[in-house]
This record gives C-alpha cells, structure tokens and sequence, in this order.
C-alpha cells in the first residue's frame, strides 16, 4: 500500500505515499496550523514584554531636555585651508572646555545642584549599576580610596569640608551623564543640552552652562593676556634699558664725533631700540586693555526653551521596542516548544511513524446544556432516543468500520493508550452506528480496570462476561438487548483473572468464532494499554484492534510503542484514533 486516508470530522484527508528520505517542504498549511497551536504562546510573551514595559514608562521618572546655541568666533589666521584646519581644532578644544569640569562645577554651584536628590543620591539607579558594569567601573563612591588619599595632608580638613566635597564631586559626574555638547554640522555653531527631571531646571541647567563655558572662555583669554603682559612688561623693562644705553652712547659720541660711520650705526641702533620700544609698549596697552576688558570667543544665540514634551522615557519607542521583541521571543519559545512537543496533535504524526491505513480525529462530544456525553444518549436504562453521531467525526469512523467488515474484520477491539481517551465511549458510539445500520451488533465490555460502560448502561445486570466464560449457554441471558439489533454483554464480577486473558487461553465456554455466528459487527472495550496487559493476551484473538489517543495529551513515543508492542504478538492494528481534538483542528 503506497498512500494511505486519514478521515477528519469534515472530510478525509488523502496522505502522501511512505516518505522515501528527507524532510518534508514547509507549507502554508503547515505554518498556519503552527499559529493556531502556538498563538497562545506568542500571545502571551508578547504581551509580558508589554506589561514590563508599560510598568516602565509608567513609573520611570520623565526626563526633559533643554538646548541652548553658541556660535564660536576662531581668532585664527593663515590661507584658506590652515584657516579650516584651524578652525576644526579650535572648535574641538572648545567643546572640551565646555564638558570641563570648571565649566560643570560651576555650574553645581551656581544652581546649587548639590543639594538636589536627583544629583547626589547615594543609591546608583539600575540603568547606573547597568551601565557602570558594562564600563568595568563600580557605580558606588571609592571611599577606601579616598580616605587612603586624606592620610595627608587632608586629615587636617574638617570632617564637614571632606563630605561635602564628596557630595560636589558626585553632583558634578551626575550632571556630566545628563549634559550633552556637540557641533552642529561643519558650522561654528556648537549646542549645549542638558535633562532634568522639570523642564524649568533643564532650561537653567543648559543656560547656565553655557554662561560658565563663556566665563571660562573669557578667564582663559584673559589669564593668556595677563601673563602675556607680564612677559611684555618685563621685555619693555629690558628694552627700555637698552634704549637708555644706546641713548647715552650715541649722547657721548655725539659730543665728540671722530668717526662719521660709527655715528650713522649708533644712530640707526638708536632708532631700532626706540621702534621696538614703542611697539611693545604697543602690545602691553592692548594686553592689559584685554585684561580689562576681555571678550569671549562664543555669544549666545539661542537661550533654552522650555521643553514642550519629555524626552525619555520615549513611550512610543519603548512600547513599539517591547512588542517587536517580545513576538520575536514568542516565536522563539513556540518553535522551541512546537519542536519539542512529542503530543499527538495531527494525524499524520501516527501515520507517518506508524504506517497505519487510516487516522481518524474526533472532536469534543458536547450536549445540548454544554456538558460533555460520555455516552450515547439512547442507551442505558433512563436514556430516551437521541440523533446519532452524538460525536463529530464518528460517521467516517463508522463507515470505515462498515468497510473493514467485509474484509472479514468483524471482532474489533478498542483500546486507549492511557485512561480517559474516551476509548468506551468510542466502543460504544461505533457499536450504536453499526446497530443503526442494519448490522446486528455486540458490544462486549472486557475492561476489567475499569468497567465504565457496565456501570452507565447495566449498572444492576447480576450476569456478564465473566460468567459466560464458564457457561457459554449464559449468553442468552446476559447479553442485553439494547435495541433490535444491537446487544451489550457486561463485565460481571471479576476474580483473580481477567475475562481478557481467559479468552486468549481459548478454554473458555465462549468464543468468538461462534459469536461470528450470530453477530454481524462485535466491538470488544479493553482496559487502556498502560494501565492493564490485558490487551496484548486477547489483541491476537480479535479481527483488528483500533488504538484510541487523546490530542494534545497523549505522546507519539507511547503511542508508537503500544503500536509495536501489539504488532509483536500478533495483532493487527486496524487504524488510530485521536480524541478530544478541538474544534479548529478537526474542521
């Protein structure tokens, strides 16, 4: 047999032909029938990454950020490009100055940011500890390292000074991790930003660093141009001591001149001393005129606004982030799960691995209240006639059952791999449709683990199959007639040995060739694989024997081993059957 049928609850579905190496090619079907076992896992991590981070932008503190525009006059001279050159490094070493720790100091104190709980708290924020563990630095203060340093001459500070020096210095990182300098484009222009936790402190924080970056633009220029003119002050003094001297030689020459040559250089050497006197006292003028009044290489020409949004947490951000990784992690877990999931939940996993002629899935049998049928309405003592098939799927089970019958296939048995597949339901279900088709039709209940079908349709039956087995002529009176053409033989009381095994010694009182007789279709309920070895004694003395799952619950490795361990002693496995599939899968 090279292609086999596996039979839904809608329609059958034609199988490939046995599998000839390699893996199948992922299909459509394949990849939506994935979404519909896993939606549920995708949904969920999704939706915990969104919780997390909607718990983040919910409680994280807002942070605004304020930016304020310098322009930058480079006092630089030579061709075009020394100029730009020039002009590029002048820019450089100016936004170094304004991230200097003056420029930030300065600004702590001014604003007074030392004292504020957002610069000087001693507890490092998880994002802090974070990002200093990335760094290789400790979030926390050194203060081993620092009482190690004041063994010195700190030690005469006062306690008061140290800590409070601690406290600045903790200000000043704080405020250099929330500060912000960068050049915009190749232009002069530079922008200082700075984040607060009010759009007020980060407006004052970026203007008032900008003001201290000007402060130390002009105390850098004008400390040059004092020591410039220092310089200058003690060169006049030199020069003016050389034009006195030079004054007073050519004054002594010119009393008594006896070389006309001799006075022409004196008097030029004169002349050169009294030009470079005058020039560098020149320079010192316009130097201690700059230290006067000095000015600034930068000039304010945008002062910060107040923000109109806060800049972090970026909710949209965070949320579209939080989404996009928690499907991808989702989908993660669900292909994890999906390919480790050894649960039967398509028909092919027992066909396949199986080689059996036909799967059949079953859905949920449901009532008209909501609760679930265990079994057919009209049977057992209070039940009233019902329309069949009361589970849906059971009308193509049924007619391949109808088809196995004339194949010679009449005693049937039905066995789950482990309790609460719904195999006596089953048994019970495929020996009403036989009845209804014309059939006459025994049930036998041989599950002597637990006998659920001659406790809800023969409850109070004092014969059974126990019985039968030691006086075949019982038969007429503990099978039960059900309807016209449908008879139901009970458990009866069981002793040490079961009815199951009995019948495989073939030294009963009953057989079932002589059963074959009477019946058309006979359907024997056996007690589930794992919890009873009766099947593997009467399986060889049956026509067939279908083996009942239970989707989603029920694992292939169980499933295969009950195939092959019923196989090894003889039986022949007719098909299996997967229960309790949902509705979505058995449509």
């Amino acid at each position: 047999m090279t292609s086999s049928t596996i039979f839904s609850g809608v329609s059958p579905i034609s199988l490939p032909a046995a599998a000839t190496g390699g893996n199948s090619p992922l299909t459509l079907r394949d990849m939506l029938f994935f979404l519909r076992m896993r939606w549920l896992w995708i949904a969920a991590t999704t939706f915990a990454f969104l919780v997390m981070a909607g718990s983040y932008v919910l409680t994280a503190e807002p942070t605004f950020v304020a930016n304020t525009q310098l322009v930058i006059v480079p006092q630089v001279g030579g061709s075009e490009a020394q100029r730009a050159f020039a002009e590029d490094a002048f820019i450089e070493g100016q936004l170094e100055i304004a991230k200097s720790s003056d420029v930030v100091g300065g600004t702590v104190t001014a604003l007074g940011l030392d004292t504020d709980p957002d610069f000087v708290d001693q507890t490092p924020s998880l994002q802090d500890r974070a990002k200093s563990w990335l760094m290789g630095v400790s979030p926390e203060p050194d203060t081993a390292s620092q009482e190690a340093a004041g063994a010195g001459p700190r030690d005469r500070q006062p306690q008061q000074q140290i800590e409070d020096g601690r406290i600045h210095d903790r200000a000043v990182a704080t405020l250099l991790n929330m500060m912000g300098v960068r050049r915009i484009g190749s232009s002069t222009i530079i922008e200082i930003s700075a984040a607060a936790s009010t759009p007020q402190q980060a407006v004052d924080i970026a203007d008032t660093l900008a003001r201290q970056y000007i402060q130390k633009n002009i105390a850098m220029k004008a400390n040059a141009s004092r020591q410039y003119s220092e310089w200058l002050t003690r060169f006049v003094s030199e020069q003016q001591r050389g034009l006195a001297e030079a004054a007073s030689a050519l004054a002594s020459f010119t009393s008594n001149p006896r070389d006309q040559f001799k006075l022409a250089e004196l008097q030029s050497a004169t002349d050169a001393r009294r030009t470079l006197y005058e020039n560098t006292l020149n320079q010192l003028t316009e130097a201690r005129q700059r230290i006067t009044y000095p000015v600034s290489d930068a000039t304010i020409v945008s002062r910060a606004t107040l923000p109109l949004s806060k800049a972090r947490p970026r909710s949209t951000l965070i949320i579209a982030f939080a989404a996009a990784v928690g499907l991808g992690v989702g989908f993660a877990l669900a292909m994890i799960r999906h390919a480790g999931d050894r649960r039967i939940v398509r028909p092919h996993q027992i066909s396949e691995a199986g080689g059996l002629p036909f799967v059949t899935l079953l859905a949920t049998s449901r009532t008209r209240n909501g609760h679930s049928a265990r079994f057919p309405a009209g049977i057992g003592s209070s039940g009233t006639g019902a329309a069949y098939p009361a589970i849906p799927g059971m009308a193509e089970l049924s007619a391949t059952v109808v088809g196995l019958r004339r194949k010679r296939r009449v005693v049937i048995g039905i066995v789950a791999v482990n309790p609460g597949s719904g195999a006596s339901t089953i048994a019970c279900e495929l020996a009403v449709l036989s009845s209804i088709s014309g059939a006459q039709t025994l049930l036998i209940d041989a599950a002597a683990q637990k006998s659920s079908l001659s406790k809800s349709i023969a409850p109070h039956s004092s014969t059974g199959l126990v019985d039968v087995l030691d006086n075949g002529e019982l038969i007429q009176t503990a099978a039960l007639p059900l309807t016209p053409t449908l008879k139901f033989l009970p458990l009866g009381k069981v002793e040490a040995v079961t009815p199951a095994i009995r019948l495989s010694s073939r030294r009963t009182q009953l057989s079932f060739a002589d059963l074959k007789k009477e019946f058309d279709a006979i359907f024997v309920d056996i007690s589930a694989f794992s919890a009873s070895s009766d099947v593997n004694a009467i399986a060889p003395e049956l026509d067939g024997v279908l083996v009942v799952t239970s989707h989603g619950h029920t694992s292939i490795d169980d499933t295969m081993y009950v195939i092959e361990t019923l196989r090894n002693v003889g039986a022949e496995i007719l098909g299996a059957i997967i229960n309790h599939a949902p509705k979505r899968i058995e449509s």
